[in-house]
């Protein structure tokens, strides 16, 4: 844990023209900032104060303002086991995204390297096997030899889907790809989940069902909208350069933002000031919100109609494929349901008029949204300017709209695209601003097939890992690089149900020898109970430090060479600047050696001498995807290099995929859906475009290429767009059974992040400069709603519910309300549980009235404690980001008086000349 008070220090060195250069990228949010890292032997001599003396080619002291380096930036490592300087920079030379900027989060990331002269001393580094109550050190071989005898008699016993995963996907692609072919192709196991949904499921279903991929825009496009729509998040707080190095920018250019969500943070108070809106929505009623915006564009004929005619499927053309519905949604072909289908464009029209709560007096009375600012959003999006052109419109959407109503509220706002004729144009795009980076890499085929969860006509649902574990069913748990329970709704009913199954099963490792070890976890299952190993760069609290049997200590950023893209699906190296501590492996490593020892290696499959070998391994399943880097492989072998030296030349700008190689140059694409690439082809002046390259789309399709259908059209049967409905009835249930209850006291409660921290602070908590300004987790509320609970700014609080619903076992529905939460309460399969957790109280204007809001994954105090694990009744995802509670004041924190730690400054500021 970091020191309580961050003190600078007062100089570092200087690289000198000698330092070694690579480049990376930062390893946080989306947008994936491009770095430079400069590395010199500390026994070597320093750079100077002028450019002719240092790496920078900078005199030094630099004016005021100017450009320069803090500690945060600076650290030592050890690389080839001797004592190096490190310096981190943004990367002033990199064409695009970060341009030499950072946000605060990267600006830090030198502080994330393994010293044992820092907080980041607690790094794993050896192997851990817990023996009477306690984690202690054995060697690899030992502990893989355990996992893999434990793990092979849980399928060979109880079945595939006895073998759960809980990992990342946000990781770097050569790991994914390595746990996902184990889980997927050899086990055959349904039992698997990412890190943040309870299932292997989409998280906007309704983008799905449109056909819009998650991440087909480039960050130009936020730029160029003439209105922006962001739904569900401020980039400047958790995407921060995507907002100063675009957003802003189109800002400065009079473009107009509309944000969606309830609490007003510094993006959005710099949009309001200069021409924006602020739709402070309550949370889960976000689909009444868009439902009376297109209402108000259809009466006024501000729709896209010549959008439309061209790009929008009718009945038929949705129904094609295979005869079950749109092929985009073949994993419940639920449009054959008719709740989501019209029959055609009209009925679609009338259907949106019938609904009452689509109305706008009813929509601004329910979502607590002002029916002026309401249609003013619908004006700034869809009205015709005075010369009848359109307005360039984009909509991008993030956690708190996608998950507080998953299905209702995705499918709501992928039809507002299309009514407004975004999708598929720059400038006219849809899509997510994304919170991780796009590491993910299919390592084989889901096998739904398996789940034995199903739903009318005989469809089967993607298993729920949540349910299933709690159902008992789960014996052998394998979580990576994710803290599961405290990322999971209902979070202290599921850590309550781990104890039962792991601490308070009476089979506990006693013993040192392996044999005996192997007997007691083997006896822990057969007796009911699980068994749990643990990949990781520290250990966490509960799933490591609590529950793991085994633990096995993994090698990171900057520790080997590793792929992965950010949110405009820009592929770069992420090169390997130092050695790991310890014996940390990465994790493609860990999995192939547990392979190898549960028989899976027959083929040599998993034979990789190194992380290139498995890069190059799993570059032909990425043809047809967002990522599809295939053609980079294929180019760095026609130059007689390996995939990751071809990707070290690439450098800081990367490509984006899906690449291109043709006449032997290498190309990627800027967006997918991209509808104008054909009339642009020969004539684009944009190097970033496949235009530029090339004056005719059948050269894309030479040699090895693949042309996937989303380059130029969209992710359905005919390429076209699905018009959905979004009916607010398959979420009603559960929205006015947990709304605040008159008198109780109660409040909506959602979550999310801040501009300093990133995901649970696994890194940040060792970074004291970081954790001086949030050294406990926190709590918005309004002054009115403070008053009233007599509580105020540095007051320490409790967030309490006594009616957090969590869904008791895995079912198999009859009707498809079953599945709906008033079907599962009618049927007894809701348990009624409690959560509480405390906070920092920070009272502000700037968060909604009758809401609360919190860090989303503080371990320490778990927000979805209080959130319902309720599924979504067609995705099958839990929705984060709505609860309710009730608060009080317990206490008074030091940091009330205490000016040195937190600070309870607006979020929503606004510089004075600009408001």
């Amino acid at each position: 844990m970091a020191t309580p008070y961050y003190r600078p220090a007062d100089k570092v060195p200087l690289p000198p023209k000698s330092a070694t250069v690579k480049t990376t990228a930062c390893d946080y949010c989306i947008v994936a900032c491009a770095y430079k890292i400069f590395r010199w032997p500390v026994d070597g001599p320093n750079g100077g104060p002028k450019a002719s003396q240092n790496a920078f080619n900078v005199d030094f002291p630099v004016e005021s303002l100017s450009w320069w380096y803090p500690d945060n930036q600076y650290n030592q490592v050890m690389h080839n086991g001797k004592l190096h300087h490190v310096v981190i920079l943004p990367d002033r030379d990199t064409k695009y995204v970060n341009k030499g900027d950072s946000s605060i989060r990267g600006g830090c990331i030198a502080q994330k390297v393994y010293n044992p002269r820092t907080p980041t001393a607690d790094r794993l580094k050896t192997p851990l096997i817990r023996i009477m109550g306690t984690l202690l050190p054995v060697d690899w071989n030992t502990a893989l030899e355990v996992a893999a005898e434990v793990g092979k008699y849980a399928i060979d016993r109880y079945g595939p889907l006895a073998y759960g995963f809980k990992a990342n996907s946000y990781q770097y692609m050569e790991n994914t790809y390595a746990f996902r072919k184990l889980a997927w192709r050899n086990i055959v196991t349904p039992n698997y989940s990412d890190h943040d949904n309870p299932g292997h499921y989409p998280s906007t279903p309704g983008f799905r069902d449109a056909g819009f991929d998650n991440f087909g825009f480039a960050y130009d496009d936020l730029r160029d909208a003439e209105t922006l729509l962001i739904a569900g998040t401020d980039p400047y707080e958790t995407k921060t350069i995507a907002f100063t190095q675009y957003i802003k920018p189109g800002i400065e250019d009079g473009h107009k933002v509309i944000y969606m969500l309830p609490r007003r943070s510094a993006g959005v108070a710099y949009a309001e000031a200069n021409g924006g809106l602020w739709l402070d929505v309550t949370p889960g009623t976000d689909s009444l919100v868009l439902g009376a915006m297109m209402r108000i564009i259809y009466e006024k004929g501000w729709e896209d109609t010549a959008w439309m005619k061209k790009w929008l499927n009718n009945n038929w053309e949705t129904s094609s494929g295979f005869g079950q519905g749109t092929r985009n949604t073949n994993w419940q072909w639920r449009t054959t349901w008719g709740k989501f289908q019209p029959k055609s464009f009209k009925e679609w029209k009338k259907w949106l008029f019938a609904q009452k709560e689509y109305e706008l007096a009813t929509a601004a009375e329910m979502s607590g949204v002002a029916a002026e600012k309401i249609a003013k959003a619908a004006e700034m999006l869809a009205k015709p300017k005075a010369d009848g052109s359109r307005v360039k419109s984009t909509i991008v959407v993030e956690k708190g709209l996608y998950w507080s109503a998953n299905t209702v509220n995705t499918n709501a706002i992928a039809a507002l695209g299309i009514t407004v004729g975004a999708g598929g144009r720059p400038g006219q795009m849809v899509g997510r601003m994304g919170g991780h980076q796009r590491g993910g890499q299919g390592g084989g085929r889901f096998p739904t097939n398996k789940s034995p969860q199903k739903v009318p006509g005989r469809r089967r649902l993607k298993l729920n890992v949540d349910v299933w574990t709690r159902s008992g069913h789960t014996r052998f748990a394998h979580v990576i690089g994710t803290t599961w329970l405290t990322s999971m709704s209902g979070t202290q009913s599921l850590q309550r149900r781990f104890d039962e199954l792991i601490i308070s099963n009476p089979n506990q490792v006693s013993s040192f020898d392996k044999k005996e070890i192997i007997k007691t976890l083997k006896a822990r299952m057969d007796s009911g109970g699980m068994v749990v190993i643990n990949q990781d760069i520290y250990l966490r609290d509960p799933i490591g430090s609590r529950y793991a049997d085994i633990v096995f200590p993994v090698a990171t950023w900057g520790e080997e060479d590793f792929l992965r893209a950010n949110g405009e699906r820009r592929l770069r190296l992420y090169s390997k600047f130092y050695d790991a501590p310890g014996d940390a492996k990465p994790d493609w490593w860990i999995i192939a050696e547990l392979a190898k020892r549960m028989g899976y290696n027959a083929s040599g499959d998993y034979d990789w001498k190194n992380s290139n070998d498995v890069a190059e391994a799993m570059s032909r399943s990425s043809r047809k995807g967002r990522k599809a880097y295939h053609m980079v492989k294929v180019a760095a072998h026609a130059e007689g290099k390996t995939l990751h030296e071809k990707f070290r030349e690439l450098g800081s700008d990367g490509i984006q995929g899906p690449t291109f190689y043709v006449d032997g140059k290498l190309f990627g694409s800027k967006r997918l859906h991209d509808t104008e690439l054909m009339s642009r082809l020969g004539k684009s002046d944009d190097p970033q475009d496949i235009a530029h390259y090339v004056d005719n789309i059948d050269v894309l399709s030479s040699g090895a290429n693949i042309v996937s259908k989303k380059t130029t059209h969209f992710n359905s049967q005919t390429g076209k767009q699905n018009l959905q409905k979004f009916r607010w009835s398959l979420h009603s249930d559960l929205w006015n059974w947990l709304k605040p209850r008159d008198g109780s006291g109660e409040l909506w409660m959602s979550n999310g992040r801040t501009n300093e921290v990133w995901q649970s602070k696994f890194d940040d908590f060792r970074r004291p400069y970081i954790m001086q300004k949030w050294p406990e987790n926190w709590c918005e509320i309004h002054p009115d709603d403070a008053k009233k609970r007599g509580i105020e700014s540095g007051d320490r609080v409790v967030l309490y519910s006594d009616r957090v619903p969590v869904v008791k076992e895995t079912i198999l529905g009859v009707k498809g309300s079953d599945y709906q939460f008033a079907g599962l309460m009618k049927n007894g399969h809701i348990e009624l549980t409690k959560g509480a957790i405390t906070a920092i109280a920070v009272v502000t204007p700037d968060i909604k009235k009758g809401v609360l809001f919190t860090d989303f994954n503080d371990h320490r105090s778990q927000a979805n404690a209080l959130t319902a694990a309720v599924p979504d009744s067609i995705s099958g995802n839990w929705n984060y980001k709505m609860a309710i509670a009730k608060v009080r004041k317990i206490g008074v924190s030091p940091y009330k008086k205490d000016m040195r730690a937190m600070s309870f400054t607006r979020r929503g500021i606004v510089d004075a000349d600009t408001a």
